[in-house]
């Protein structure tokens, strides 16, 4: 080794406490790079982080579906039977018959509701997503 590579001429160590020091930093960099190529490197890995996000959105969207459904459901059988109550005395037999059959039998009104809801805010998620491309 030459005094000025001793030296530290051109950014060196300075002695061989600082030779060590830069050694190791150098070393630690280089393990960082290697990590970081590695992780680019492991496609697998990458695509299975990104389907498990993929499905956590899909539950989160089918939770957030059911939800809307359930509620649509509930509004579509909120307004039957307000409107069977002002219908039932109004309206003509065969109407007064299905709007009375509706209220004794409130479960296919809620699910004819909630499956009305589910389209809709699947037609709407739809157009939004295709909206976008």
């Amino acid at each position: 080794m030459t005094d000025k590579a001793a030296q530290g001429v051109g950014g060196g160590a300075k002695g061989p406490d600082e030779l060590r020091r830069k050694v190791q930093e150098t070393r630690g960099q280089l393990g960082d790079t290697v990590e970081e190529l590695a992780a680019k490197a492991d496609v697998k890995g990458r695509a299975l982080a990104r389907a498990a996000d993929l499905r956590d959105k899909a539950g989160a969207m089918t939770v957030q579906l059911r939800t809307t459904a359930a509620q649509a459901g509930h509004t579509v059988h909120d307004k039957a039977t307000h409107a069977g109550h002002a219908v039932e005395h109004n309206a003509p037999r065969p109407v007064r018959t299905v709007v009375q059959a509706g209220l004794r039998h409130p479960r296919p009104v809620l699910i004819a509701g909630a499956v009305v809801g589910a389209v809709a805010v699947e037609e709407m998620l739809r157009r939004r997503h295709n909206g976008r491309h």
